[in-house]
């Protein structure tokens, strides 16, 4: 199976990353490397589960576009959930994004290129190939050395 690669950009330097996104199944398996107790899909934000996510990743060809989302809408209503994740390695057309955001269920559109800078950021599924170190004068020690 063809892996899908996306460049992500690291937020605290700047550094740019190919990185090869993953399936459905790693994420959820990275969620629970997390210790986050899981029944399925459903994660409990808390330990009591007095407040629950729904998280659904797909590998959609394509953007995603709304119908998609209501589909997921009526998933978290079936779960009776307020609160989901919908990850895709694709990209949300201007539709599923706009349904998304006037749903009365918090959700939270993570597109591929979202993912690959969230596992740089929490270093899930990704090695350092290389290093810079960059240097500047310091010229604290040209006046402390003056005198």
């Amino acid at each position: 199976m063809k892996r899908e690669k996306r460049m992500a950009v690291d937020p605290t330097t700047g550094e740019k990353y190919e990185i090869e996104l993953p399936t459905p199944g790693v994420v959820k398996q990275e969620i629970l490397k997390l210790g986050y107790p899981t029944q399925g899909i459903t994660i409990k934000e808390d330990r009591l589960g007095l407040d629950v996510i729904y998280v659904q990743a797909k590998r959609w060809k394509g953007n995603v576009g709304e119908p998609p989302i209501r589909d997921f809408v009526g998933a978290l209503d079936g779960k009776g959930v307020q609160k989901g994740i919908l990850i895709t390695t694709s990209n949300f057309n201007p539709a599923a994004t706009n349904f998304a955001e006037r749903s009365s269920k918090r959700i939270v559109l993570i597109n591929g290129t979202q993912l690959a800078q969230l596992m740089i950021e929490h270093n899930v599924g990704v090695s350092t190939v290389e290093t810079y170190e960059i240097k500047r004068v310091d010229s604290d020690y040209f006046i402390q050395g003056v005198g």
